[in-house]
């Protein structure tokens, strides 16, 4: 068989296994619209302004992307390592690239799910506004801006256990979210932790997206922030994937 049909196998029967726990599938795709529907909605100066609707919904889908991808992946892979099942899969002739790309498809294909209600209700509940151009711009920027968070989750899923993943992974995402301006707008931020917060691959992968959504200007350290974070992730994922293997199969 080949890497796609590999890889699209697998991420077959990875849907499956995450449909089998259904307050999982309901966690990630209702909560994030449950924060938009009781933290948005209500206020008017912020859902009945378009502009201020459209980044309260922009930052409710980073969110959706951010806590559906540190979850997956983390606790994901952190459990997976912890059962016999994941040993013997390495010892099949399958690539192991396969398997990591069915769940980054996996994950990405909930996620776009999740997506969808905070569309549905930032269109039907508040003012919020975005032409199709830009709703296919953002699309494309969300799905770049989560690769930080995937590979955050891979490097907490390889380095820690399921019960340490499992505190771990709670403290980035809230750090994350309230420190990158997913819940509270940077404007509202005190000028110490507005500069802290520039440096958060949350609070550049939100206006990177707001940016690709509304368009105007965007700056430089939101994209190369984006990409060093990429770059210095997906070195420490390698590492501790090696390291890993190292310790399990020599």
């Amino acid at each position: 068989m080949s890497v796609a049909s590999l890889t699209m196998l697998h991420a077959k029967y990875s849907l499956i296994e995450t449909m089998r726990v259904p307050i999982a599938v309901i966690g990630t795709i209702v909560f994030p619209s449950l924060a938009l529907l009781f933290f948005v909605v209500p206020q008017e100066a912020v859902a009945g302004d378009p502009e201020f609707a459209t980044q309260a919904v922009i930052s409710m889908a980073v969110f959706s992307v951010m806590i559906g991808s540190l979850f997956s992946f983390g606790l994901g892979i952190a459990e997976n390592r912890e059962k016999p099942w994941d040993p013997y899969l390495r010892t099949l002739p399958a690539p192991g690239i396969a398997r990591v790309l069915a769940h980054i498809l996996s994950t990405g294909l909930m996620v776009m799910v999740a997506l969808v209600p905070l569309v549905v209700i930032g269109a039907l509940l508040t003012e919020a506004q975005a032409t199709p151009l830009g709703l296919l711009a953002g699309l494309a920027a969300i799905l770049v801006a989560a690769l930080p968070f995937m590979l955050i989750g891979i490097c907490i899923g390889y380095a820690l256990s399921t019960k340490a993943a499992i505190a771990v992974i709670q403290i980035v995402f809230i750090t994350l979210a309230f420190g990158g301006g997913l819940f509270l707008p940077p404007v509202l931020f005190p000028d110490w932790l507005d500069a802290i917060s520039r440096f958060l691959p949350s609070r550049q992968a939100r206006d990177f997206v707001i940016w690709a959504v509304q368009g105007g200007d965007v700056e430089p350290l939101t994209w190369l922030g984006l990409i060093g974070w990429i770059v210095v992730l997906l070195a420490a994922a390698l590492l501790l994937f090696r390291r890993d293997e190292g310790r399990r199969f020599r």
